[in-house]
């Protein structure tokens, strides 16, 4: 039987990328997000289950894994992605901020992770992939919530890596630079309002940080999570893989 993935924030950008991939390797897909008709638009053509949930609602979270269990079986493969981003310097980070971003980021896998983890175990089998950033490896100014949040991610990654290491079980982080998506979109159009500069001076202020002068693609994404779950990454584990052109080395 065709194995279940599940990945989180699979309507768009990142998440859809790596859901085109997997579908393409034959799996039965469960794309959950917040806004279900984005989610049905981009399930129909790959034949996924859409589920609607807030991964930052324990409840919520409870209730899709149970509806995803009950349509296509035990999740097989967890592809942690659904992130939000916001800025701010530290001192003007609010506390609401800080822990909106730690619930969506670092609570929701840490929960989606605790929930399916021990049907992997008994099978002795499973691949949890968490989508990281190059903020899990470095800090970046004005974005220290955001960074506490995927650094925490990274040390989640790197304990249960530990815990399940003798089960069959792998568990990883992808860590991408700025990439091409809708939240970089939203991040050239801040830096073009505050500085009153154009676009491509907002892109470079980003791709500076990127040796080879670019964005990363969602494909590139997708791939490395396709690596990660394919047999022949059986001893990899507990590890950052950084897609960032050589940000990080």
């Amino acid at each position: 039987m065709a194995k279940h993935a599940l990945v989180t924030g699979g309507g768009r950008g990142i998440g859809l990328a790596i859901a085109t991939s997997l579908a393409g390797e034959g799996m039965r897909l469960t794309l959950v997000g917040r806004d279900r008709g984005r989610l049905e638009e981009a399930a129909k053509p790959l034949k996924a289950t859409p589920i609607a949930a807030d991964v930052s609602d324990p409840k919520a979270i409870e209730r899709a894994h149970a509806d995803a269990v009950v349509k296509s079986g035990p999740v097989d493969v967890l592809v942690n992605n659904a992130g939000i981003v916001e800025t701010a310097l530290v001192h003007k980070t609010s506390l609401k901020m800080w822990e909106r971003l730690l619930r969506v980021n670092l609570t929701g896998a840490f929960l989606w992770s605790k929930a399916v983890v021990p049907a992997m175990v008994e099978r002795k089998w499973g691949r949890i992939v968490n989508i990281g950033s190059t903020t899990s490896q470095r800090g970046y100014a004005y974005v220290a919530a955001y960074a506490a949040s995927k650094h925490g991610l990274l040390g989640l990654t790197r304990s249960l890596a530990m815990e399940v290491a003798k089960a069959g079980v792998t568990v990883n982080a992808v860590c991408p630079g700025y990439t091409d998506t809708d939240i970089v979109s939203e991040a050239v159009k801040a830096i073009v309002a505050k500085t009153g500069k154009g676009e491509d001076f907002a892109e470079a202020s980003l791709t500076q940080y990127n040796p080879q002068d670019r964005l990363i693609r969602p494909e590139e994404v997708a791939a490395t999570v396709l690596w990660l779950v394919r047999p022949g990454s059986e001893s990899v584990t507990g590890q950052a893989i950084s897609l960032s052109g050589g940000e990080i080395m």
